[in-house]
């Protein structure tokens, strides 16, 4: 299997699979002179580890990272940093009566008509287990940023659970890590209890939304054409586990608008810099961030593990009903929150080495 890796500059490779010893990324291009330890990584990590509440899955997994290489006396050595999380409550047993089934809505079809052969246990390098990888990159690439663009601030939080949305004259930013589900609006937040909790019990899932929004980004991260930043995010959020769709600023809704409603209009602010009337390019113009905050939504699907019976097939082709025991996520988008702001993490961090490495300051002056 190959293509286990992401990014230019900042390069991650993931490996390991759901119920193997342990799952971990490999980290190539992380400059040097970043003060780091695991502490700092493990900060993120546990913002995304499973069983924490009752509307998460109930393994339970410490996701406790070990860096291996790359780091000497607490500091980045510019040499690749290997990153580990040992898994400690795998149960294979669970998945022992679906070994010859495909579960709807899984990879398990694919994986086994591409491959020839598939991981039942939790679905291997298909699950979402693969994300705490992802997490411990995001971590050490925040640590990067921290020494490019300090004031850079990563916030990611869910817009919709199912039909349920926020209401955005409501959102406070310092709801988001006050509820299990990362809401800025405290309303919503205990709606969605309610609501999810009647799901979790019933035995099925649902889908969500979740928003992730930088801000104080600079000006002038990535390029026209191929190096598009606003392609980078769109490819890297789309690669998480579960997602179906992904948008940037307006996205679908700006096909509703006109070009006088859609158009950002721009003025000189007080500081001396461009300033604009809105945002509904999402912080992007033509593939180049404008200074304002980078805006990216992402649609998940409802998890595809849940009690009641779906038709199938057995690889054997033989038609047959499933049910999916084990630990599931009634709503996996909860935990895709962090998973979002660790790739946004990683695609800005790689656009300010390859902006960096290209053109160095910004050469455009206005005013």
């Amino acid at each position: 299997m190959s293509i286990n890796s992401f990014g230019h500059l900042f390069r991650v490779t993931t490996w390991g699979e759901s119920h193997g010893p342990a799952i971990g990324a490999t980290v190539d291009g992380c400059p040097p002179g970043v003060a780091v330890d695991e502490a700092m990584i493990q900060h993120w990590l546990d913002r995304r580890k499973p069983g924490q509440n009752k509307y998460t899955t109930q393994r339970r997994e410490p996701d406790q990272v070990r860096i291996l290489s790359g780091v000497f006396e607490g500091i980045t050595t510019g040499t690749p940093v290997q990153l580990m999380i040992e898994n400690t409550d795998q149960r294979s047993k669970d998945y022992g009566d679906i070994k010859d089934k495909f579960r709807p809505g899984h990879a398990d079809i694919t994986y086994y008509q591409k491959y020839g052969i598939r991981d039942y246990r939790g679905g291997g390098r298909s699950s979402a287990r693969e994300t705490a990888s992802r997490v411990a990159a995001g971590g050490l690439a925040r640590e990067a940023i921290k020494t490019l663009a300090p004031d850079l601030r990563i916030t990611g939080y869910m817009v919709q659970m199912g039909p349920h949305q926020i209401d955005r004259d409501r959102f406070d930013w310092n709801q988001i890590e006050q509820n299990p589900f990362w809401v800025p609006d405290a309303n919503a937040a205990m709606k969605w209890a309610d609501y999810l909790d009647s799901l979790r019990k019933s035995g099925s899932s649902v889908g969500a939304v979740v928003e992730v929004t930088a801000r104080n980004v600079p000006p002038g991260l990535g390029a026209p054409v191929y190096g598009k930043l606003d392609t980078d995010l769109a490819a890297a959020m789309m690669s998480i586990n579960a997602v179906k769709g992904v948008e940037i600023g307006e996205g679908m809704s700006a096909a509703m608008l006109t070009g006088e409603a859609n158009a950002d209009e721009i003025f000189m602010g007080n500081d001396g810099k461009p300033a604009y009337s809105s945002n509904h390019a999402g912080g992007i113009l033509g593939g180049i961030s404008t200074g304002q905050d980078v805006v990216v939504r992402f649609a998940v699907k409802p998890t595809s593990s849940i009690l009641t019976p779906r038709k199938t097939i057995t690889k054997a082709g033989a038609e047959t009903e499933i049910i999916t025991k084990g630990r599931h996520d009634p709503c996996v988008g909860i935990r895709a929150v962090p998973v979002g702001e660790a790739m946004m993490a990683c695609v800005l961090l790689d656009h300010m080495l390859l902006h960096r490495g290209q053109v160095g300051k910004n050469r455009g002056r206005v005013g």
